[in-house]
């Protein structure tokens, strides 16, 4: 057991060990959170901005109580290539904005009735394979970032590409299997800024950006109402909404794991409406500057175990550091240099992972394949997620894993055999077990 003495929720620690524990859980979600913004399009600054102001909000909204880092959420990467296909940057942003009024209808909801409701109608055996779709379905992103050459058309493959991706890879999993301590929970950072290296010894990367770049330079934020004038389309909130779903679901798996870590019952106080609220303002927040929508993040979640530092000031330092980072130009610049094949190589182990942890909630959920019904709702979610299925009716469509969720709550439901969740007594019997468990 870590002899390590805790640092609780609202304890201050000393100056100089604040900006040390706040560079920490920066550092732990910086990989991932301009990862999600290069693969669709948007600037990796507004990136930063937004993750720091929708974090600060989080912990506004839930009254300093849940030391929860936020930062670009991948489940809605291929739902913002999508909407952004359809309607441009701006669609998918009005798409990001909606996803967070779910967010805050949702909370309303869980207000007013409680929470067993939602998780009966999102079960694991629908979230599960939903979640293995999102990673799945982004498998061939990953894969023509990793081996070919995109600024042609057609693509060409291009076997230095090929290379610099698998040396990426193959640091990003020495970094994750062998790397202890905070150094293990940083594994994308690490095969980013080794990628970067090799790439950059190979000729790959050209730094002219960088040193034309000036130390303070204001994001290209891309602000609703002033940039341009929101267009909604029931299209593109077919595409973001569904998504919005699962993401509720992550959230309640996050809080409770959080929960374990800190020995609090976060879903009780300050409740799971809050902590949902501020999961939805954070999304409208980036969604207003042109920034990726926002969740909690596994990664920062592992930091605040690993350290027993538990103080929303660490946090907040955190936000406040990515809020400043978004505004050094050369930074921009420097993330602006990488080559995709690095992304690329990243994106093959992130990408499986979140395929993976799908399948890891249906294990930890006990979810039996051997009945017939939970054989047939994941069978029918992955092959229709996956495949691409769509319907479409008089312009309007609905495809891949929001038709794909839908159908697998429409199924949960009319199947005989469901088992109904009471999940306060499931809550009780998993913050009672060891707060060490929870680094597992």
């Amino acid at each position: 057991m870590n002899s390590q003495k805790e640092v609780g929720i609202r304890e201050i620690p000393k100056a100089d060990k604040w900006l040390i524990l706040s560079l920490q859980h920066l550092f732990a979600m910086f990989g991932a959170t301009i990862l999600v913004p290069y693969l669709v399009g948007l600037s990796p600054a507004v990136a930063l901005v937004s993750s720091g102001l929708g974090t600060l909000a989080y912990l506004l909204i839930t009254r300093g109580q849940v030391p929860a880092y936020l930062g670009s959420s991948f489940a809605f990467i291929a739902p913002i290539i999508a909407a952004t296909t359809l309607g441009g940057p701006e669609g998918a942003m009005i798409g990001s904005f909606v996803a967070g009024l779910v967010y805050g209808g949702v909370a309303l909801a869980i207000k007013v009735s409680g929470i067993n409701w939602l998780m009966n109608l999102l079960p694991p055996i629908v979230v599960g394979p939903v979640i293995m779709v999102i990673g799945l379905g982004l498998a061939g992103v990953a894969i023509d970032m990793a081996m070919y050459d995109l600024t042609v058309d057609p693509k060409v493959y291009v076997p230095t590409f090929f290379l610099v991706a698998l040396v990426t890879l193959g640091i990003t999993i020495i970094s994750s299997m062998f790397f202890k301590g905070f150094f293990g929970l940083i594994p994308i950072l690490f095969g980013i800024v080794g990628g970067y290296t090799f790439a950059f010894l190979l000729g790959m990367v050209d730094m002219t950006p960088v040193k034309e770049a000036s130390w303070f330079q204001a994001p290209d934020f891309m602000f609703m109402f002033v940039n341009y004038t929101p267009q909604f389309s029931w299209q593109i909130m077919a595409i973001m909404v569904p998504i919005a779903v699962v993401t509720i679901a992550e959230h309640m798996g996050d809080q409770m794991v959080l929960s374990k870590v800190v020995g609090k019952n976060f879903i009780k106080k300050p409740g799971l409406h809050r902590s949902l609220l501020g999961d939805g303002v954070a999304t409208m927040i980036a969604a207003m500057i042109g920034g990726p929508p926002n969740t909690t993040y596994g990664e920062n979640i592992g930091v605040v175990a690993l350290t027993r530092v538990y103080s929303v000031f660490v946090i907040g330092g955190a936000a406040i550091l990515a809020v400043t980072f978004g505004f050094v130009g050369k930074i921009s610049a420097l993330i602006s240099t990488i080559p995709t094949a690095v992304m690329g190589g990243v994106s093959i182990l992130l990408f499986g992972i979140i395929a993976s942890s799908g399948l890891r909630m249906l294990i930890d959920n006990k979810i039996d394949l051997g009945k017939k019904r939970n054989l047939i709702i994941s069978s029918v979610i992955l092959v229709i997620g996956i495949g691409g299925a769509f319907i479409q009716v008089s312009g309007f469509s609905i495809a891949g894993m929001a038709l794909a969720t839908i159908i697998g709550i429409f199924l949960n439901l009319v199947l005989p055999g469901r088992e109904k969740i009471d999940v306060n007594k499931m809550f009780n019997e998993e913050v009672t077990e060891s707060k060490t468990s929870a680094i597992s």
